[in-house]
């Protein structure tokens, strides 16, 4: 994303295979768990910053009623129209945000993490979704062709260095979920098997899932109260004191 065109492309391409059957089949189950998720947030304020136009219908079961969109797209329903690496927001303001595949697509990840650490407030939550590299779906970008074209060629960021972003700017993860274990495939005959392979994934080999979710606190670390100053001279002068004494006694016994 060199140039405002190409950005503009980017989102136009992406949003395009998020209308195709695969790309909703992602969605669908995204939602479920988001759906969960987002019952158990509670504040003022919820963000989602992403590249997608659809309006998310997991905020239907949030307790949180002030929803606001950061995103590409204003026709969609975005209420803000900027770049997910400078969200137009105070810190310390948001109560909760979500990222839906936003990592995966932006052009420094790392980036829109640490503006999400700014502007959430603390003990606040993000929820991050993405693309696993280490699953049938990260293994598909090596097919030939596939690289070059949406959704294969974003970071597919591994959710262990996720989770070390995470941890140096100073979140601790409350949970992971996994899921979509399907291979990314169209074909009409393998619909019937998919149940059975995400249960099979899930119990065996979770690591290996097609999808991560991620739910993230903010922590603020606690600071440690120190001695004023004139405390800690007077007991550094008796401590001093004290030997001097002594040597000068040991002088006049002499």
């Amino acid at each position: 994303m060199n140039s405002n065109l190409d950005y503009k492309q980017q989102v136009a391409a992406l949003n395009q295979w998020f209308e195709t059957d695969l790309g909703q089949m992602v969605l669908e189950q995204e939602s479920r768990v988001l759906q969960a998720l987002a019952r158990k947030l509670f504040g003022y304020y919820l963000l989602e910053v992403g590249l997608l136009c659809k309006h998310p219908d997991y905020m239907q079961s949030s307790p949180i009623r002030n929803f606001v969109r950061v995103g590409p797209c204003h026709e969609g329903g975005s209420e803000l129209v900027a770049l997910p690496e400078q969200l137009p927001l105070a810190s310390d303001y948001i109560d909760a945000v979500v990222l839906p595949h936003t990592l995966d697509y932006v052009l420094d990840p790392r980036q829109v993490l640490r503006e999400v650490e700014r502007i959430l407030i603390p003990e606040g939550r993000v929820i991050i979704t993405g693309f696993n590299p280490f699953s049938l779906w990260g293994l598909w970008r090596m097919m030939p062709g596939s690289g070059r074209h949406l959704p294969w060629k974003g970071h597919f960021i591994p959710y262990a260095r996720l989770q070390d972003w995470l941890s140096l700017l100073g979140f601790d993860v409350e949970q992971t979920q996994t899921l979509l274990f399907r291979p990314p495939w169209k074909k009409a005959f393998l619909k019937q098997r998919f149940p059975r392979l995400d249960r099979i994934g899930q119990r065996f080999w979770p690591w290996f899932a097609g999808v991560y979710v991620i739910v993230a606190v903010k922590r603020v670390s606690t600071l440690t109260p120190i001695k004023p100053r004139w405390r800690l001279e007077r007991k550094l002068r008796k401590v001093v004191a004290q030997p001097i004494a002594n040597c000068s006694r040991g002088e006049l016994e002499e």
